[in-house]
């Protein structure tokens, strides 16, 4: 964003500051008051000190002792930053908090093994408070804090936040920005403070919320636990404050009693949401790009900019980690567990071993992900296109569906009876291909192999389908099919088996592929129809070896009513750690490519062919040519009674295989 723009946006939301919310908005706003102090809990310190209320000493002060030995403190303290400045007209509670908010690092600090600065919520927390504490109660002055805090606004008004459609810590990002939007003085930063407010709750919240006030999304980092339940949770808080979805909750969460005290504008961010949604976007920006943007920021946190959006151990940027990991001795920091064998390596090993160990050191980035979202009233199917499949993930969610109440994904690693017994730290042992058109998705299972160093061998794939959230539920071969009031979902399994209760496969060698569809009443009519549509979908995968190009193919094929999606996953068989995606050798050009009534094959410069043979993804013949083609020869292939589809067009010639794909439309 460019100065004239930034000074703009800075304008406007600084004029947007001093709008009134509705009256709707304030009605709720009031009810939910009323209810947190009727059934207080510690969250609702900060509506006491709203109301003017003397504070729940009990609260108040394990609060203040948590704040010493908790490793994510930085939770209380903007709560405690909150209740200073909404009782700073009589500054009663400032001695007793502010000697426990001084008492803790804001920043990297030496030997440090239980907090966390880097990731983009932590960030928020925090800076922030560490600049309201400079700006308003004298702390000692970090002079780079203000440049720090200014920067990471800007960033996530420009490119976004990396941490998309997080439920876990979006609410906690929020509280952070909160703190910013209501109490800073300077101009600026408070205004990037609203503005980026509204973004993170319109754009990451209430776009993939459903008529339901229910939230399931795919996540840059997520837990299990925010797909078990559909209500009574920190960030359904906002989405009933915001827009009245969902029940009413019972008393104050975090982030509830941040939004309710809280002058933001939020018409705007309440008007944002729509029923329907079908869109495809880019979140984020490439990893190389970090080092441009920045450029201004201290050698420290230019790394921890680069960190809050997963860029730890890249090749390209692992010398950096290290190196700060090192001086700052904090390989023992539970952020860096997995890497903790690395330790007391020499510097110059790093690079090669970052590249050796790709399988894991690349998939942590979040900050640059293509987002597919469909919603359609009361369902919704979102994912992260084509995220790092076959490596190692983190707590990443690649694709979901949201069906009125209940959560449908596929997640890979061990099963577990009870969903929340996976690790918080890791949502998938390898992460799928995933292809999403509307509101039909494709997921791929190749997993790279691991190295014995690396603990991450279970490649077992397991469907969440919760069989009593539905009203009706039944099997059809592969399908699992389920109907929650007029919302529609059908999960098709690679294999029919369970393990420790769940539906789940064990991992096929060559691959295995699912299929996750949503829709409702409106676009398909009754459940009948829908599992009529079902029934008739045709999936298909097929295994072969690309003789010229060396790669061990892996190729699957949905077709359900009118959306067709195929993909070809190829494994170098030369360099089995290296996963590629499946190309022609260049000697069959064939166009139009996709086709519909007729494509043209013709050969490249000094190439022959003795046949011509055209498969489908089950390997029947669609197409034979047995003539020889040469250079310069043209053939024209009829396609109209084709299904639509991927196909191979295979070329032998006493010198190899030709190869080429070819799709139907």
């Amino acid at each position: 964003m460019n100065r004239f723009l930034l000074l703009l946006a800075v304008f406007f939301a600084a004029t947007a500051a001093h709008a009134s919310n509705s009256p709707a908005y304030e009605q709720r706003r009031s009810d939910y008051i009323d209810t947190a102090l009727a059934h207080f809990d510690s969250d609702a310190l900060p509506i006491q000190a709203y109301r003017g209320l003397p504070l729940d000493s009990a609260a108040l002060y394990g609060m203040l002792s948590d704040i010493r030995t908790d490793g994510d403190a930085d939770f209380h303290i903007v709560q405690m930053v909150r209740v200073l400045f909404l009782t700073q007209s009589t500054h009663q509670y400032d001695s007793v908090i502010l000697s426990s908010l001084n008492s803790v690092k804001y920043w990297i600090n030496y030997g440090d093994s239980i907090h966390v600065y880097w990731s983009e919520n932590h960030m928020a927390m925090w800076m922030g408070s560490d600049y309201l504490l400079q700006q308003s109660y004298g702390r000692p002055v970090d002079t780079v804090v203000k440049n720090r805090v200014l920067h990471y606004l800007q960033l996530k008004n420009q490119y976004g936040f990396y941490e998309f459609n997080s439920s876990v810590y979006l609410p906690y990002c929020l509280s952070g920005i909160l703190n910013l939007a209501d109490f800073a003085t300077d101009p600026q930063i408070k205004a990037l403070a609203i503005s980026a407010a509204q973004k993170l709750t319109s754009d990451y919240l209430l776009r993939l919320t459903n008529d339901k006030g229910t939230f399931f999304p795919t996540a840059g980092r997520n837990y299990y636990g925010k797909y078990e339940t559909p209500y009574g949770q920190n960030h359904n808080n906002l989405i009933w404050l915001l827009t009245g979805m969902g029940p009413m909750p019972d008393n104050a969460s975090h982030c509830g009693a941040f939004l309710a005290t809280s002058d933001l504008p939020v018409d705007t961010i309440t008007d944002s949401w729509r029923p329907t949604i079908d869109t495809v976007y880019q979140n984020g920006h490439p990893l190389n790009a970090t080092f441009a943007i920045n450029a201004g920021q201290d050698s420290i946190a230019r790394i921890i900019f680069r960190w809050s959006g997963g860029g730890y151990f890249q090749p390209s940027v692992v010398l950096g980690s290290a190196a700060m990991i090192t001086d700052s001795s904090m390989w023992n920091n539970y952020t860096f567990q997995s890497f903790h064998q690395l330790a007391g390596l020499p510097l110059s090993l790093y690079p090669q071993i970052a590249q050796s160990l790709s399988v894991l050191s690349y998939s942590s980035l979040i900050m640059d992900a293509r987002l597919a979202i469909y919603k359609h009233h009361s369902v919704t199917l979102s994912s992260a296109q084509d995220f790092f499949k076959g490596k190692v993930g983190f707590q990443q969610w690649p694709c979901v569906a949201n069906v009125g109440t209940t959560a449908v994904y596929t997640a890979s690693g061990p099963v577990y009876a009870n969903w929340e017994d996976h690790s918080e730290d890791n949502a998938n042992y390898h992460l799928p291909y995933v292809e999403q058109h509307h509101n039909v998705a494709l997921l791929m299972y190749r997993p790279e192999p691991v190295p014995d160093i690396i603990p991450y061998h279970n490649t077992d794939v397991a469907l969440h389908w919760t069989t009593s959230d539905f009203d009706e539920s039944l099997n059809d071969s592969l399908w699992f099919v389920g109907r929650q009031g007029s919302s529609y979902a059908a999960a098709r399994m690679y294999c029919i088996g369970q393990i420790d209760s769940q539906a789940a496969c064990h991992y096929t060698t060559d691959g295995s592929a699912y299929v996750i569809v949503v829709g409702d009443s409106d676009m398909y009519g009754s459940f009948q129809n829908f599992k009529a549509l079902v029934h008739n979908a045709h999936f298909s995968d097929s295994r072969y070896y690309d003789s010229i190009n060396h790669l061990s193919v892996y190729q699957a094929q949905i077709t359900f009513d009118t959306t067709t999606i195929s993909y070809a996953w190829g494994i170098d068989s030369t360099a089995p750690n290296s996963i590629h995606e499946m190309t022609d050798n260049g000697a069959l050009r064939v166009y139009p490519n996709p086709a519909s009534d007729q494509v043209t094959v013709t050969l490249a410069d000094n190439a022959t062919t003795a046949t011509l043979q055209v498969t489908d993804l089950m390997g029947r013949v669609v197409y034979s040519y047995d003539g020889a083609l040469t250079t310069g020869t043209t053939l024209r292939i009829d396609t109209r009674a084709w299904p639509q589809g991927m196909y191979l067009l295979t070329g032998d010639s006493p010198s190899g295989r030709y190869t080429q794909k070819l799709v139907k439309e």
